[in-house]
């Protein structure tokens, strides 16, 4: 909460203290952009069935281990199984990040794109800006 009063009120004081009355100020609503892109829609797809496979090495695991009635072994097998999903899953988190990280800057291009056709001196996240400035959100598209 603390924080959150924080960034609200830096927002404001940007935009009170940086912006004259010639300069042109947008908003931007990155939560409904980010939501809307059809490229953040794909990879929480993919990361949902690559999730699925995930959850399929547990199922093997529990079932080899039910089959089994020797510690040692079944030690063996949760070490195995274990290192195989921590492997996978870092992979995964690796790949997802990555991927997030292109498309937050596919975002962040076409929200410059826009504000420079348009002449605007300062674009902030809508959640930051107490009052005013023409909301863009609409207006950006990303690929």
């Amino acid at each position: 909460m603390k924080q959150s009063f924080l960034v609200v009120m830096l927002g404001f004081f940007l935009t009170t203290c940086y912006a004259s009355a010639e300069d042109s100020i947008a908003v931007v609503d990155l939560q409904k952009i980010v939501s809307n892109s059809a490229q953040v829609k794909q990879l929480k797809q993919e990361h949902a069935k690559k999730m699925e496979e995930l959850n399929k090495i547990v199922i093997n695991a529990r079932g080899e281990i039910a089959n089994e009635t020797d510690e040692n072994k079944i030690l063996k097998i949760e070490e195995k199984y274990t290192n195989e999903f921590n492997a996978k899953k870092s992979l995964l988190d690796k790949e997802y990040n990555s991927r997030l990280s292109t498309i937050e800057k596919n975002i962040k291009e076409e929200i410059a794109k826009k504000a420079k056709k348009d002449d605007y001196d300062f674009v902030f996240a809508k959640s930051v800006v107490l009052y005013g400035g023409k909301d863009i959100t609409d207006e950006i598209h990303v690929k």
